[in-house]
């Protein structure tokens, strides 16, 4: 009877806390810097990819989430420094647990993790992201590869610049859709906050109309009455 009786108690505690809403889709709060979302596969500054295929971020999941097939670099088709890049890569998100395991195996800085979570689908192959659907965009100074390498005549010469130029892999823990949602970030918390206070001033209206809070001199904050 008595723990009966507290587990309701604990019910009714929580029945007069205030609620908490979440305006989403409207108002995206930011992420924590270091969360781990969709992962991204960087570019070297002249446009070459970091991956070279590897593969020791496969071993290294615990889901058996992603493929990669290695394939070999040519005078006449170079995709990455070095002898080998990733021919193939897939990442199903239907399995992958975002534990971040693979891009602490990667050697290369290849692969990290955007802030981006929104990633549900409607039937599981949507959920197979590509190495096109990975790999990050090409930003001002990049080529499309294949092409040769730009930046020196051996792929030692890409790892000792990447100190000071390291291409995609700065930045690269923020996607294009988060780098929106951060652009967008203030505003709608602005919007926010006015909608919070035309709400409590009109809760503080009814109740009681002469201490409702004088929000006219802004348009936007005017009180309906």
């Amino acid at each position: 009877m008595f723990g009966t009786a507290k587990s309701f108690g604990v019910t009714f505690a929580h029945m007069f806390k205030k609620q908490v809403t979440e305006k989403y889709p409207e108002v995206r709060k930011p992420t924590a810097p270091r969360y781990h979302g969709r992962h991204i596969l960087n570019r070297h500054p002249d446009g070459l990819e970091k991956c070279v295929g590897c593969e020791l971020c496969a071993w290294a999941c615990p889901a058996d989430a992603i493929f990669v097939e290695g394939g070999n670099n040519t005078e006449h088709a170079r995709y990455s420094p070095g002898e080998r890049y990733a021919k193939d890569y897939q990442i199903n998100y239907a399995r992958c647990i975002f534990c971040g395991l693979c891009i602490e195996a990667c050697p290369t800085r290849s692969l990290t993790m955007s802030n981006e979570y929104e990633l549900a689908a409607d039937n599981r192959k949507d959920l197979i992201f590509t190495k096109e659907m990975l790999l990050a965009p090409l930003m001002e100074g990049m080529e499309q590869p294949p092409h040769p390498m730009r930046l020196g005549d051996s792929e030692k010469d890409y790892y000792v610049k990447a100190l000071d130029d390291p291409g995609t892999s700065v930045g690269a823990e923020r996607s294009q859709r988060e780098q929106w949602v951060a652009d967008h970030t203030a505003a709608d918390s602005e919007a926010a906050r006015l909608a919070e206070l035309r709400d409590e001033a009109a809760v503080t209206e009814d109740e009681h109309p002469s201490k409702a809070p004088n929000l006219a001199g802004d348009p936007s904050k005017e009180v309906k009455k």
